[in-house]
């Protein structure tokens, strides 16, 4: 029986890299048994594990990679090497509770524990004695329980039926060992060598690919001959199963030598066919090679359509590789080699197209007409990629449509939204059944030109996943130095796509990799004021809705007051998305009414609007001398915009704990910590009594709590309401403050501050404080969008102070 397991133990070993770590021994010259006779320890640590299930006297392999499980190893093999092995229920569950594990398990002996080269570590475990949780003593940091052994009811010795069982299982498993490949040999050594019976049923129910689920019912079972009895019947289905997958194979190959020799017959067929001038196909190939003598393609291009022509005139129809091998021909005579559409550089002319179907955005819309100007003047298109970037629903995708239309190229677009396999930028190899081009060369075959403008929608959601890195695959498309050879996997050769006018559109630039935004220019694109969204409503989104709904303009009539009031009140984005639900929901409402005939008012009023829309969606506001001590308004940057942020703090009786609440990120968190540290540390220069931070507790506090919020943009308001809360004085109404602090007070620049200034017009704030950092910002904003808001630009928190808050 030693022999085995050492035999066992050592095949284990083997399999294992050069570089494995193994962990010494504490005792190496004692050997110390793990249980001594009859012996099982009252309460021990459990080890949970996935895929296995351990049985008494058996030696298995187990790999670790929970932290939890990787430290109660660690522990345990340097005290009594003890271990209680339990398997879970769902082998999906990553952090399992006591009710995700079955009660019965084994105690098991730690021989070896292994450091892998991966961060895992692997134990070599003997089982030694079943037993039953009596309930669970310890949580944390790994389970521990307390346990009573369960006896096993072994036959006599002299009990035929049973040694008869043992050897039938015995030859059965070892039948399975030779016919299944997957099986390593050294199983069949090991089993013929076994010769105490319940071991061999232990070791074969252990290490036979039953199901999990039978496996610890096999464990569960008291008696050994009824445990052998089961054995033997799962063997008889796994046995079963095993031929019936071999002879399925031997059907198969068989399948496919016929298969082979009816090729063989077609080939010969299509020899004598040729020989007698009656191809059956030729017509067609004739059709193809007429196509390709009008193409204007380059020699290796022509060189290798002749070849693939050739190889697919041989080729018989019935084999898989026909239609992949048809496929590829027709791509190469449908994309458009060096077919241009003629370009349109009347910039008068885009001008005026950009600025029919999109307001406001002037200083994008000089952008695109200078990005223009310098391609009719050089008369490549060797420039910058541009990058449009902004938050939804600002016309990022609709101005790649104008850019098109004024230019009078062809339109191309495709979604990278969720894109995780790079084959999908360049194509599968024609080695797989199935395989097709890249969406790049799809869409260049579907526009009939070389030089379309092609949209690349999204591409901050581009994500890398097991098939590769579809950013990678982009890097060579949006490279103007190598995208004159764009390499397809599944064309192999070089395709030009130095003429293709690319516009690549992002919600964020956090999300893209450094290497493909260098190869961008970006062009960020804000929201519209209100002014621009009512000209947007009038001039496009309310038509649209009225012809989308089946109605005339005369069915439904709006004036600047109504427009106002939908925009206003109904919408807080920056975009115009949500605006054109709302102008739907009252074009429904006008079709409704005008379909059954009912008399309404098509001229609405703002009290109509109400009642159609519902009440307004106006966030609620703090107004005047009611905001309380220590709310602060914040500006915030979202993904659909700008908006405000009321930071809330309070004391309370305590020993002067810090809380935060509002389901905030890591930084925002930090901001909070250094804000109080720095109040500590200068509570003389803001009259604050020292007393205060160890008799109170300071609760911070974000309302909507159920929006995760993070960023830089936060410290100062935070640092601005603590102090509010410490000295009792209030924030002057109708102020907003948007800055990072450091832990010596300075106030550092954040970001999207023309955003956080249309949200700041949206709520009537008059009053904004800003890092004297961000006043470039301000100089880029137009003079009509600061109307009515007055600036201060701070550099430490003490001027913030000043300035914010209101004297007692």
């Amino acid at each position: 029986m030693k022999y085995i397991e050492n035999q066992i133990i050592n095949i284990l070993e083997s399999y294992f890299e050069p570089e494995t770590e193994f962990i010494p021994l504490i005792n190496q010259d004692e050997e110390e048994p793990l249980l001594k006779e009859g012996g099982v320890p009252e309460q021990i640590t459990i080890l949970p594990v996935r895929n296995v299930v351990l049985f008494p006297g058996v030696v298995i392999p187990i790999t670790a990679g929970r932290t939890r499980s990787i430290q109660l190893l660690q522990d345990t093999y340097r005290a009594d090497k003890t271990v209680g092995v339990l398997t879970q229920k769902d082998m999906n569950i990553d952090q399992p509770t006591e009710k995700d594990l079955h009660p019965i398990g084994t105690v098991s002996q730690i021989l070896k524990l292994l450091k892998m080269p991966d961060g895992n570590t692997t134990v070599i475990l003997q089982g030694k004695h079943r037993f039953l949780i009596k309930q669970f003593i310890q949580e944390k940091p790994y389970f521990k329980a307390e346990i009573f052994p369960l006896q096993e009811l072994h036959p006599l010795l002299d009990d035929k039926e049973y040694l008869t069982l043992v050897e039938s299982i015995k030859e059965l498993a070892i039948k399975i060992i030779q016919e299944n490949t997957n099986i390593p040999s050294e199983a069949n050594f090991a089993i013929r060598n076994i010769e105490n019976p319940s071991f061999m049923i232990n070791f074969v129910a252990a290490n036979m690919g039953f199901p999990i689920k039978d496996k610890q019912n096999l464990l569960n079972e008291n008696d050994i001959k009824k445990r052998a009895v089961k054995t033997y019947r799962f063997l008889s289905i796994e046995h079963q199963q095993i031929r019936l997958k071999n002879e399925i194979q031997s059907r198969v190959r068989s399948d496919m030598d016929q298969q082979q020799r009816e090729y063989f017959l077609q080939q010969q067929i299509k020899a004598i066919q040729e020989e007698l001038g009656d191809l059956s196909d030729e017509k067609e190939i004739e059709e193809m090679r007429t196509k390709a003598a009008r193409k204007k393609w380059p020699k290796e291009v022509s060189e290798q359509f002749e070849k693939e022509l050739y190889k697919f005139q041989r080729s018989n129809y019935q084999m898989p590789e026909y239609p992949v091998q048809r496929n590829y021909l027709d791509l190469m005579l449908d994309l458009p080699w060096k077919k241009y559409s003629k370009d349109h550089f009347d910039l008068y002319r885009v001008q005026k197209i950009l600025d029919r179907e999109h307001a406001g955005l002037e200083k994008v819309k000089e952008r695109i007409i200078e990005h223009l100007a310098v391609l009719k003047l050089r008369a490549d298109m060797r420039s910058p990629i541009l990058c449009f970037y902004g938050p939804p629903g600002v016309g990022k995708t609709s101005l790649g449509k104008s850019i098109a239309s004024a230019l009078k190229r062809k339109y191309v677009r495709i979604s990278l939204g969720g894109m995780y396999d790079e084959a999908e930028i360049r194509g599968h190899r024609r080695t797989y059944i199935g395989a097709m081009p890249g969406r790049i060369l799809q869409s260049i075959k579907k526009s009939k030109t070389s030089n379309p403008v092609f949209v690349l929608d999204e591409i901050d959601k581009m994500c890398s996943g097991a098939h590769g890195d579809p950013s990678s695959a982009m890097l060579e498309v949006l490279d103007t130095e190598q995208n004159t050879s764009f390499y397809d996997n599944f064309l192999e050769l070089g395709y030009d796509l130095s003429k293709v006018f690319f516009i690549a559109t992002a919600n964020s630039l956090s999300s893209i990799d450094s290497p493909l935004l260098d190869r961008m220019e970006i062009i960020e694109i804000n929201g519209y004021t209100i002014e621009e969204k009512i000209e947007i409503s009038y001039k496009h989104i309310l038509p649209k809705q009225l012809k989308a709904h089946g109605l005339k303009r005369t069915d439904l009539i709006l004036v600047k007051k109504q427009f106002e009031k939908v925009i206003e009140s109904y919408t807080k984005e920056s975009g115009v998305r949500e605006l054109e639900k709302q102008f739907a929901k009252l074009a429904r409402h006008a079709a409704k009414n005008i379909a059954i005939g009912n008399t309404f008012s098509k001229r609405l009023s703002v009290e109509d609007i109400e009642k159609i829309l519902g009440g307004p969606k106006d966030i609620e506001r703090y107004e005047g001398e009611s905001i309380p001590i220590g709310v602060v308004t914040g500006l915030a940057w979202t993904s659909t915009g700008g908006d405000i942020l009321y930071i809330e703090s309070i004391l309370s009786q305590g020993k002067g704990l810090l809380s935060i609440t509002g389901n905030l990120g890591e930084i925002m968190k930090e901001s909070a910590t250094i804000a109080l540290q720095y109040i500590k540390a200068h509570y003389q220069e803001f009259n604050i009594d020292p007393n205060l931070f160890s008799k109170k507790n300071i609760h911070i506090h974000v309302p909507e709590g159920a929006v995760p919020k993070d960023g830089p943009s936060a410290g100062i308001t935070m640092l601005a309401s603590l102090i509010s809360s410490y000295t009792g004085r209030k924030v002057k109404p109708d102020l907003a403050m948007t800055g990072e602090i450091t832990l010596r007070g300075r106030v550092l620049p954040v970001g999207g501050i023309k955003e956080k200034i249309l949200a700041a017009k949206r709520y009537c704030i008059k009053e904004i404080i800003l890092s004297h950092q961000n006043r470039k910002d301000i100089a880029d904003i137009k003079k009509e969008y600061l109307e009515g808001l007055t600036f201060f630009y701070v550099k430490d928190m003490k001027e913030v102070i000043d300035i914010a808050l209101m004297k007692n």
